[in-house]
C-alpha cells in the first residue's frame, strides 16, 4: 500500500452466499483503483473466505452476534477504528446499527442505502432502485461507484483462492481418497426446509453417481448433521459425510476436490460457485434471479411453480411441491450434460 492510498472499510453482511457475493464488490473496488487498501469488517466466522480473497489486506472482527444490538460495543470499536484513518466506509447491511462504527470511527465518507432511516450515520446515501438492481450482487457493486454513475448492472464473478500446501493437508487429514472423481453434496439450506431438496431424492443421486465408480461427500453445518446422516443411512453410508466435522476453512479446501457440486439454495452453494465448480443448483421456495449462483458454468433447476417463489421458511401449502417434483433423474441429465 503507497503512502496515498485509498482506504476502505468495508461493513461485511452476516450471510456466508452474501460474503462471497461481496467479493464482487472488492474486485470493483480493486479494478477502479488497483491501489485502494480493503478491510471488512465481518464476523469472524467469515475469516476463511477473506483469507481466501486476494482483494481484501485484513478482516476485523465484529465483537457482536448476529442480531446483537451491543451500542457501548459498537461505539468503542468505532473509536479505536479511528487512528486507522479510513477514507471511505461501505455498508452493506440495511441496519441502523450496522451504520454506527463508521459513524464513531470518524470515517469522512460514509456510503450505503438509506436502509432503516440512516441520515446522519451515513453521508453519501444512495436509493435503491429494486426494480433496476434485481440481484443482491449488483446492489453490492453499485454503492462502489459515485452517486452520479449509473448504477450498472454487470459484475465479476467472485473467485476464492485455494492454497495447494493447505487442500493436501487437508485431504490427509480426513484420509480422502482422490483416485475417483468426486461429487458434493449439499442438502442443508440455514433458512428453513422449504429450501431443502428431499433426502430421498439425494440419496437416489447418490447411489446412482457411486455406481458408476464416483466418491460422494456430503457438506454442512452441525445443524446440517441430520439430514446428511439421513442421506448416508439411506446409501448404506457409502458417502463420505464431512457434515457438522468440519471448520468452514477445512470444508471450502475439500469441496475445491469435487468435480460436480449438487446443492440447495444455500452459503454453501455460492462458494462452490466461487470454487468454479459445476453447480447445480436447486431452487425451491427462493428466487434464482435474486442469489444465483455466479459462475457462467453453474446451471439452475427451477420448476417455476405459480406458488414460488414464496420466500417462505416452511411451504405454505403444505406440499413443497417445487422441490419435491424436481426428480433425480432431473439433476442426473445435467451431471451427465
Amino acid at each position: 500500500m503507497t503512502v496515498n492510498s485509498k482506504k476502505i472499510l468495508i461493513v461485511g453482511p452476516s450471510w456466508v452466499g452474501d460474503m462471497v457475493m461481496a467479493q464482487s464488490l472488492f474486485i470493483t473496488l480493486k479494478e477502479s483503483d488497483p491501489e485502494c487498501h480493503i478491510d471488512v469488517l465481518a464476523p469472524k466466522w467469515s475469516f476463511p473466505l477473506l483469507d481466501r480473497m486476494p482483494e481484501v489486506s485484513k478482516g476485523i472482527a465484529m465483537p457482536l452476534m448476529h442480531g446483537e444490538f451491543g451500542f457501548s460495543k459498537r461505539r468503542r470499536l468505532g473509536k479505536d477504528l479511528q487512528q486507522a484513518k479510513y477514507d471511505q466506509a461501505i455498508v452493506l447491511p440495511n441496519s441502523w446499527k450496522s451504520a454506527l462504527i463508521p459513524f464513531f470511527a470518524k470515517i469522512p465518507l460514509r456510503t450505503g442505502y438509506i436502509g432503516e432511516v440512516r441520515w446522519g450515520l451515513l453521508n453519501d446515501v444512495r436509493m435503491l432502485d429494486k426494480q433496476h438492481l434485481t440481484m443482491t450482487v449488483q446492489r453490492f457493486i453499485a454503492l462502489g461507484g459515485p452517486k452520479s454513475v449509473e448504477q450498472t448492472l454487470g459484475y465479476p464473478i467472485p473467485m476464492l483462492n485455494i492454497d495447494r500446501h493447505n487442500q493436501q493437508a487437508i485431504t490427509e487429514k480426513f484420509q480422502v481418497e482422490l483416485s475417483k472423481k468426486i461429487l458434493a453434496l449439499c442438502p442443508g439450506a440455514e433458512y428453513g426446509p422449504a429450501k431443502r431438496w428431499p433426502a430421498e431424492h439425494y440419496a437416489k443421486l447418490a447411489k446412482h453417481i457411486m455406481a458408476q465408480g464416483w466418491t460422494v461427500f456430503l457438506f454442512g453445518s452441525e445443524k446440517d448433521k441430520s439430514v446428511a446422516e439421513q442421506i448416508n443411512g439411506l446409501t448404506g453410508n457409502a458417502c463420505q459425510d464431512f457434515s457438522g466435522k468440519t471448520s468452514l476453512a477445512e470444508a471450502v479446501d475439500l469441496m475445491s476436490l469435487a468435480e460436480i457440486v449438487v446443492t440447495n439454495d444455500s452459503g454453501l452453494m455460492h462458494i462452490a460457485a466461487a470454487l468454479d465448480k459445476k453447480v447445480i443448483a436447486i431452487y425451491g421456495s427462493s428466487d434464482p434471479g435474486f442469489t444465483p449462483p455466479l459462475n457462467a458454468s453453474a446451471t439452475v433447476i427451477d420448476l417455476k411453480l405459480d406458488c414460488s417463489p414464496c420466500f417462505k421458511r416452511e411451504c405454505p401449502l403444505g406440499h413443497t411441491h417445487c422441490l419435491t417434483e424436481i426428480s433425480p433423474d432431473q439433476v442426473l441429465a445435467e451431471i451427465y450434460k
